[in-house]
């Protein structure tokens, strides 16, 4: 898939590569690049990928809103209040969401700034990898704005409130060795590493059991939005999904032969 604003690659058999390519414009979100990610997000469904990576091209991952829309006289989204909201914000939101629904991981591979929406869509992914020159942050109160598509909800899941209102509400820029202590990243490395680090955690998942990962990070994400006894209820089920099936028989027979099971075949 090449679009104007993303390209979807496959780098080997099971593992999807969608690269932000508005360079140029800092791989803001515009209307065109939030409808390709929501493209990628069905096609890699569609071919059950084994994993995603998204990643950007030039200086920046994603630097968050397209400002042009809410400074031009006639912008695709209007200008009330209410149609940025229906046209736009939910839009967006609705496409971060979206990567916490894929029945795979995914994998935020963070080359560049990630800031804003861009820092939003990076904590929707599963995974998180950072260059040591990369700056993320949520510094939308300096335009009179504050995060909007799940930021704030999902940074302060990860750092608690003391440190949310820190970053958000003084606007920071943070590095990579700032967000390592909370357990927001999977790995910093140089540079020209990022892509490399992340195919390589792909490759670690998919020689796991991809069902068992779907029901796995199903399980983890409704422990977030629900009671500790009905996020029992639903570890107990998606357990019980497994059981039987063609990857619970592969593990089980694996672990009997007292061999490695080989769900990379699937």
């Amino acid at each position: 898939m090449q679009g104007q604003a993303v390209r979807l690659e496959w780098s080997e058999r099971g593992i999807a590569v969608a690269t932000m390519i508005r360079a140029e414009a800092m791989n803001t979100l515009s209307l065109e690049l939030i409808e390709e990610l929501g493209e990628v997000a069905a096609l890699t469904r569609r071919e059950r990928a084994r994993a995603l990576i998204i990643t950007g091209s030039g200086r920046a991952f994603c630097c968050g809103a397209h400002l042009k829309y809410f400074t031009e006289p006639d912008p695709p989204i209007g200008t009330s209040p209410e149609d940025i909201r229906d046209k736009y914000l939910w839009r967006i939101a609705t496409l971060f969401d979206s990567f916490e629904e894929l029945p795979f991981p995914t994998i935020a591979a963070i080359n560049g700034f990630a800031l804003g929406g861009g820092f939003e869509m990076a904590l929707s992914c599963d995974f998180r990898i950072m260059s040591r020159s990369a700056r993320v942050g949520l510094p939308e109160v300096v335009l009179g704005a504050t995060p909007g598509a799940g930021g704030v909800q999902k940074l302060h899941r990860f750092v608690g409130r003391a440190k949310s209102l820190e970053w958000i509400l003084l606007a920071k820029h943070l590095t990579a060795s700032e967000l390592e202590p909370y357990g927001l990243l999977y790995a910093v490395v140089e540079p020209d590493s990022v892509l490399e680090t992340a195919l390589e955690l792909a490759r670690a998942l998919k020689r796991m059991s991809p069902n068992a990962l779907a029901q796995a990070k199903t399980s983890i994400y409704v422990a977030d939005d629900v009671d500790s006894r009905s996020a029992r209820r639903a570890g107990v089920e998606a357990l019980t999904n497994l059981i039987g099936s063609r990857d619970w028989k592969e593990g089980m027979s694996a672990f009997a032969q007292k061999r490695k099971p080989r769900f990379d075949t699937f």
